[in-house]
């Protein structure tokens, strides 16, 4: 059944086809509508016929950020795909990892401590990723999509909508910013104060191998992060909160390199060295966790998540405190 509904996918894709938008999916921005559409096409052909104005929403060319109507009749010109004769299936044991990973779950909304080492999605050589664990995991849930996303190495507090209108709800507060997520990250050396707002502005590049690179730059986007200290360690290290007020790729890393204190375990912005002597003592891989999400429902009830540490986080923590100098793991006021 489920080779059937590929092969049919693959034919429809070389097809001219008009569809028209549900009221259940009004709002919803047209490269998203079209990534629910074409399954299994890659998102740089999407933007292409974007760009090239072979999307048309009511005969009109429109950007991959506009959004579409209840109504709107979309045009989606044919694409040619590799036919995908079979899904990748999540392990039992990745499902009961997640099952037990969850933080909050409503009719509408799920929240999972998502592990370190799984994208959120598949695609761009990765197989499988949360989104698609998380539908075998809940088969009958008819909807469920990524509200915001977290690096493969970042780990800790990710949403996810089982409704549309959720999903909806959960964008504009991202936009509003009434939606507070909280990270901690361990970096390297003393943190200082002064660094405690981090205004600097981050320009994205993508080289030829397909890999986000990010660098402070003063032609970047507006970026803005809050730190605070939260531990210090004598082996050269601080523990310290992020706030992100802005939405940027790789924000937190790129302002603490930035900073002069790259996160412990950042193959991309850290120190080698540094990574490799953290690896003995217990921090093997990139130290950044969201930790706490702090939102309102549509009811207006307020809703505050935290997720745990890894115990490998908390084990090698612990390893550092038991190292540190009396006095210096204080907590800065």
């Amino acid at each position: 059944m489920s080779d059937k509904h590929e092969n049919t996918q693959s034919v429809e894709n070389q097809k001219v086809r008009f569809v028209e938008v549900d009221e259940d999916q009004s709002g919803q921005r047209i490269d998203n509508f079209l990534r629910t559409q074409l399954k299994g096409v890659p998102k740089s052909m999407i933007y292409r016929i974007l760009r090239k104005g072979e999307v048309r929403v009511n005969k009109k060319r429109i950007k991959p950020d506009g959004r579409v109507q209840g109504g709107d009749i979309v045009r989606i010109p044919p694409i040619r795909t590799a036919q995908v004769t079979e899904k990748p299936v999540a392990s039992q044991g990745l499902l009961n990892e997640l099952e037990s990973s969850v933080l909050y779950e409503s009719k509408a909304l799920m929240i999972i401590n998502k592990p370190s080492g799984l994208a959120v999605h598949g695609g761009s050589g990765i197989g499988l990723g949360l989104i698609e664990a998380i539908r075998q995991m809940r088969p009958d849930e008819r909807f469920l999509e990524l509200v915001h996303r977290l690096d493969r190495d970042t780990s800790g507090c990710i949403m996810i909508a089982k409704k549309r209108s959720m999903l909806r709800f959960l964008h504009e507060g991202l936009r509003n910013k009434t939606i507070n997520k909280i990270y901690h990250a361990l970096v390297v050396g003393r943190w200082e104060s002064r660094h405690n707002h981090m205004d600097a502005p981050l320009l994205k590049n993508e080289l030829k191998s397909g890999e986000r690179i990010v660098k402070v730059h003063a032609e970047g986007k507006p970026s803005v992060t809050r730190f605070k200290v939260l531990r210090r360690f004598a082996a050269q290290a601080t523990l310290v909160e992020a706030r992100p007020v802005t939405g940027r790729t790789h924000q937190i890393r790129v302002h603490s390199q930035f900073a002069g204190n790259p996160i412990i375990g950042d193959d991309k912005y850290g120190v080698e060295a540094v990574n490799k002597a953290m690896k003995v003592k217990g921090v093997r891989r990139l130290f950044l966790h969201a930790a706490e999400l702090n939102l309102t429902l549509p009811d207006g009830e307020r809703l505050r998540v935290t997720a745990p540490l890894s115990d490998e986080l908390s084990a090698a923590l612990s390893g550092l405190a038991s190292s540190t100098e009396t006095g210096s793991s204080e907590v800065d006021k």
